[in-house]
């Protein structure tokens, strides 16, 4: 019988106000930051827009690694177990993204078949969800996981959401649901993009139905403000590096990574776009799923889920407990985006502190270039090389399509 997931109760937002607090309360930029975090202290990501196949190319990831991950949505993390990593510490602020990525780790050891576990996770919702978490997952659940997931709301447990559709929960759920709404109001509904058979057939949608969404006065007006993009996940802060001096706006950044996401990949291969477009996943067989929902790895990722510990802290702080070149592999996301350079070179001392020979780091950032020329302290950032061809090449294969790069780094020989 599996071992129940041990864990303190989860803290408050305490920490993510520390990671986005940059201006004072009363100021513009400060009240947009507090609209932020409050937003954000809710779920986000019930599934994470960084491509994990990407992950694990760029970090060259097999076994006995040892990975320090941001946790997000869960998906990487659970990917990564599929190459039989030593340890995967993943550590996120959210408290909700903390029991999201518990309840998958139990769901894995407790749930009876790979085909159950795609039910609970791959499908839009099945009413027999509810009966499998009470059964199997939730005598597992560590207390806090458990007291998040059955607290009640208007429509009953937060666990009853995965009976109707969890991927339209969430502040990104909300958001596509928002562009949907808004396409819709345009004469233009995004579902239809399932209909188109080849890549000249998405082409085709894009340029004739999607594209021009983008230069009428209301989305232009609305993306203009930088609380339209909350629900995206992106922070004041990130939003001006999101920017940058493009013609157009925002809304032509976004008009731009769209393209990419509707164009540069089959629908097949494209889980991503099929969640912004479809609002789901293909069935099995049909297309490309998240691998930690592809029956292929579902041994290895059971047979590892003990290997991963959870935790709700700063990546920062949880690297100063951990002793000298004890970690190989780095994932963090796009959390850089959001940090001073204050915040930058203290996370960057404990990176070069902890990293074993070979380590490497991987990031993703709204703006193409990397963020760390300039900003990061010559002492810290000549300890590493950039590879910038494999990085150009990865930001050209993520299939989500949302950052401007995908950086890798790593360790020089000491």
């Amino acid at each position: 019988m599996p071992q129940t997931l041990a864990a303190p109760r989860y803290r408050g937002n305490a920490g993510l106000k520390q990671a986005v607090y940059q201006h004072p309360a009363l100021s513009r930029a400060g009240l947009s930051e507090r609209l932020f975090a409050l937003l954000f202290s809710g779920l986000v990501y019930p599934q994470i827009w960084e491509d994990p196949e990407v992950d694990m190319q760029a970090m060259a990831l097999g076994e006995g690694h040892r990975i320090v991950t941001i946790a997000s949505g869960g998906c990487n993390v659970l990917a990564y177990l599929a190459r039989g990593p030593a340890t995967i510490d993943a550590v996120d602020l959210n408290p909700a993204h903390i029991a999201l990525n518990r309840l998958k780790l139990a769901a894995f050891q407790t749930l009876p078949s790979q085909a159950d576990l795609f039910r609970f996770f791959g499908e839009p919702g099945n009413r027999h969800n509810g009966e499998a978490y009470d059964r199997f997952i939730a005598p597992v659940l560590e207390p806090a996981a458990r007291a998040y997931w059955e607290k009640r709301r208007l429509r009953g447990r937060r666990i009853d959401v995965f009976g109707r559709d969890f991927y339209r929960t969430g502040l990104l759920g909300w958001f596509i649901a928002v562009g949907h709404l808004a396409a819709r109001l345009h004469g233009v509904d995004p579902r239809e993009m399932v209909k188109a058979g080849t890549l000249a057939d998405q082409r085709r949608f894009f340029d004739e139905k999607m594209a021009p969404l983008f230069d009428k006065p209301l989305l232009r007006w609305a993306t203009a403000r930088k609380a339209s993009l909350f629900g995206l996940g992106i922070p004041p802060a990130q939003y001006d590096a999101l920017v940058g001096d493009a013609e157009g706006g925002m809304a032509e950044v976004l008009r731009s990574r769209l393209e990419t996401l509707a164009c540069n990949f089959p629908l097949a291969e494209n889980y991503f776009a099929m969640q912004a477009f479809a609002r789901r996943y293909p069935t099995p067989g049909a297309g490309a799923l998240p691998a930690y929902l592809d029956a292929g790895h579902y041994q290895a990722i059971r047979r590892n889920v003990s290997r991963v510990t959870v935790t709700q802290a700063n990546v920062r702080d949880l690297l100063a407990g951990k002793p000298a070149a004890s970690v190989d592999r780095y994932v963090l996301l796009d959390a850089q985006d959001w940090m001073t350079d204050g915040q930058l070179n203290a996370l960057w001392a404990e990176i070069c502190r902890t990293a074993a020979p070979g380590a490497r780091v991987l990031f993703r950032t709204a703006a193409a270039p990397s963020l760390l020329p300039g900003r990061l302290s010559p002492a810290l950032l000549d300890q590493w090389s950039y590879h910038q061809a494999d990085s150009l090449e990865f930001t050209r294969r993520d299939r989500s399509a949302i950052y401007g790069g995908v950086h890798l780094y790593s360790l020089k020989a000491r």
